[in-house]
């Protein structure tokens, strides 16, 4: 097994203690049952379609491995408690068999040796086309050569654009600018702030901020080529010159410019009063066709254009009762048969299937050329939404630190610099 680097601390105390008492799917010491068993998985959706498409493919799993397997049951816990509900789970000795887990979680569950690897059992299994599977989208759930967490859903963040309130303000189509090679940040802001004096309204959104969801910000602080920490994790880089840049530019387009509604402002841009927003494709389901729209992908900022992706992942607990059974319902969930199948709903991780032709059947309202220009394009190469070991403090302590940063005086460099104080002391631990 791959050496992993020293447990972390927060999600070590609640497995070190189950995990030394059982063996993983990977070293060889799980048990065969004497009977079929029954699975658990336990995920965030309560959505009965995609329940009910887990439940289809879940039932051909059990019909054609009768002796191993008798039961999979999806168990869904709350959005807004599950990671604390499923750590609490594997404190008590409860663990699920598999489980999904977030994006900003996902190097704590990886290093803290919670998961097994699950790269043997995919690789090993025929039909399953390892290879297919997109780079990009891996390397937040690989440590070494190990793979601890299939990428199920990679939904990309796009520019939904109102196009009835480009024509009626007298501004540039942001698709003829994407065209042109001139679709930016600049473009947008000035777009946006030229619209809402016109039209009343708001002009940019970046979607589920809301001056506290500090994280969504990454969508434009890419074009700048920023991030909050160091790659590994040691270091704060919210003082260096490209964050700097980028938030003082996000500052200014809402406080001076005009571009953004201010906190407290409660604008929806599907219902119609807003000219733009930043948000995953996935909200396309909510377009009701009280007006026209188009969809972009986010603007370059002066470090070029970053593609920008929300991810979850499956894994399996390596502190649960069947790993090696788990991981092998896994390889079948995930099969390129399956993995077209939860298209519908989960953007696939498979090169394979990132074709209009696929995608089209999950996002109905998308053209083609939508799908290829704005979907397609910004899943392959894009960068994940910020994720530590540590996630859960440090997204404390960044969204009160930078709590200074939105009023019109705000110092943005000497804010910046208080980030960084406050969560140093994390990132070191």
């Amino acid at each position: 097994m791959v050496h992993r680097r020293t447990l972390v601390p927060a999600l070590a105390v609640l497995v070190v203690g189950s995990l030394a008492a059982c063996g993983s799917a990977d070293d060889g010491e799980a048990a065969t049952p004497d009977s079929p068993v029954d699975l658990r998985m336990t995920v965030w959706t309560a959505d009965e379609s995609q329940l009910a498409l887990f439940d289809e493919i879940a039932a051909d799993y059990v019909e054609a491995n009768p002796d191993t397997v008798a039961s999979v049951t999806f168990e869904a816990l709350p959005f807004e408690d599950y990671t604390t509900t499923l750590t609490t789970q594997l404190a008590g000795g409860n663990a699920p068999d598999l489980a999904w887990i977030f994006e900003s979680s996902a190097p704590e569950f990886v290093e803290s040796g919670a998961l097994t690897d699950i790269r043997p059992t995919l690789e090993g299994t025929e039909g399953y086309a390892y290879d297919d599977l997109l780079e990009s989208a891996t390397g937040l759930w690989s440590d070494g050569e190990g793979l601890y967490a299939y990428p199920f859903s990679n939904s990309p963040f796009v520019m939904f654009v109102n196009t009835d309130r480009i024509a009626e303000s007298g501004q540039d189509d942001p698709a003829d600018l994407l065209a042109a090679g001139e679709w930016s940040y600049d473009a947008a802001r000035d777009i946006s702030a030229a619209s809402a004096e016109e039209l009343g309204g708001a002009g940019m959104v970046v979607r589920d901020f809301d001056y506290a969801g500090w994280g969504n910000l990454a969508t434009v602080w890419g074009g700048w080529d920023a991030a909050p920490w160091s790659e590994d994790g040691t270091q704060c880089t919210f003082t260096d010159p490209e964050m700097v840049e980028a938030m003082t530019w996000f500052h200014d387009a809402a406080f001076a410019q005009g571009a953004m509604p201010g906190p407290g402002t409660s604008s929806d841009f599907f219902a119609g009063d807003v000219t733009m927003t930043i948000t995953q494709i996935s909200r396309a389901a909510s377009l009701d066709g009280s007006f026209e729209w188009d969809v972009v992908p986010l603007p370059a900022g002066p470090a070029g254009q970053q593609n920008v992706i929300g991810q979850a992942g499956i894994g399996v607990l390596a502190n649960a009762d069947n790993p090696e059974i788990a991981a092998d319902f896994l390889a079948y969930f995930t099969s390129p048969e399956s993995a077209e199948k939860l298209a519908a709903y989960f953007p696939p991780p498979r090169e394979s299937l990132l074709t209009t032709e696929v995608l089209g059947d999950a996002n109905p309202l998308l053209s083609p050329e939508q799908l290829e220009t704005a979907v397609i394009s910004s899943i392959v190469d894009a960068q994940v939404k910020p994720a530590h070991r540590n996630f859960a403090q440090l997204d404390t302590a960044v969204r009160g630190a930078l709590d200074e940063m939105w009023n019109p005086g705000a110092d943005v460099e000497a804010v910046l610099g208080n980030v960084c104080s406050a969560i140093e002391p994390l990132l070191e631990n």
